[in-house]
């Protein structure tokens, strides 16, 4: 078997939240139902093109929170399992302050690395006797061709790590790929998702363009498919809380459990 990863970052700084991450995990088995299922409702609703948080407009919004009802039964149903990984910047920036240049420079593919490594509990999927291979898709890396081979060095050899060799972890190089959104409508509704958070976190629902007496309308639509998204999400977890950890209830194997959860990461927490 395979899990397969769509793995994204949105916005990189907002006023209050920054450096948001936002990943999918789909088992083989049930990648074939859940992509055509999703392609099936584009194509039934005449949407022909990628879907993005970055599009959602008051006209699109019904076919948006459509895709959002459906993305979400999968989800329910523990065929796709979401993470969300952002960053307090009022907690965060002191502790970037103490980072080297270097780190700074770097800090982009460091967050990405910790939430690979630690978002989906990885570490706790496999209570078999067989391998499990790891394919990874991320969105096209927005930096240098020595940046990006070094990350993906560092994604591989994660797996001769104790925590990924105990759980028979297999990471494959050729199966960590750059990707086009556009070709891959499970990593469409992450995105959707991911920007849904960072929307409501950094508090856009209440922007006002300059003069206006009111919110625009593709605003209140956004705010509208976000509440979507958070009735969904409350269906699974009636106390969630938007901008903190998902707990652990029993243990941290639920990290891996979970079908939805967010990590608000601070530097040298794992």
């Amino acid at each position: 078997m395979e899990y397969i990863l769509y793995c994204d970052e949105s916005e990189k700084r907002g006023a209050l939240f920054s450096n948001f991450y936002g990943g999918a995990l789909i088992r083989s088995i049930h990648l074939h139902e859940v992509a055509i299922g999703l392609e099936s409702y584009k194509h039934h609703n005449g949407i022909n093109g990628e879907m993005k948080w970055t599009k959602v407009t008051e006209q699109y919004l019904d076919r948006y929170i459509g895709f959002i009802d459906k993305y979400f039964d999968y989800v329910k149903q523990d065929k796709i399992k979401l993470r969300v990984m952002f960053q307090q910047n009022e907690f965060a920036e002191p502790r970037i302050r103490n980072l080297t240049k270097e780190q700074r420079d770097d800090s982009y593919f460091l967050l990405y690395y910790q939430f690979f490594k630690h978002a989906f509990g990885l570490r706790y999927s496999n209570l078999t006797d067989q391998d499990i291979y790891l394919k990874i898709f991320f969105d096209q890396f927005p930096d240098t061709r020595e940046k990006v081979d070094r990350f993906k060095d560092y994604i591989h050899r994660l797996q001769y790590q104790d925590i990924f060799l105990n759980a028979r972890l297999k990471i494959r190089y050729e199966d960590i790929i750059e990707m086009t959104s556009h070709d891959h409508v499970i990593a469409q509704g992450m995105d959707i998702v991911t920007g849904a958070m960072y929307f409501r976190l950094n508090k856009l629902h209440l922007h006002k363009e300059p003069g206006m007496r009111i919110r625009g309308k593709r605003t209140r639509a956004k705010e509208k498919l976000y509440n979507r998204i958070n009735d969904h999400i409350r269906e699974i977890y009636p106390n969630f809380n938007i901008g903190i950890t998902t707990g652990f209830q029993s243990n941290r194997v639920s990290i891996w459990e979970h079908s939805y959860r967010h990590w608000c990461f601070l530097p040298n927490q794992t």
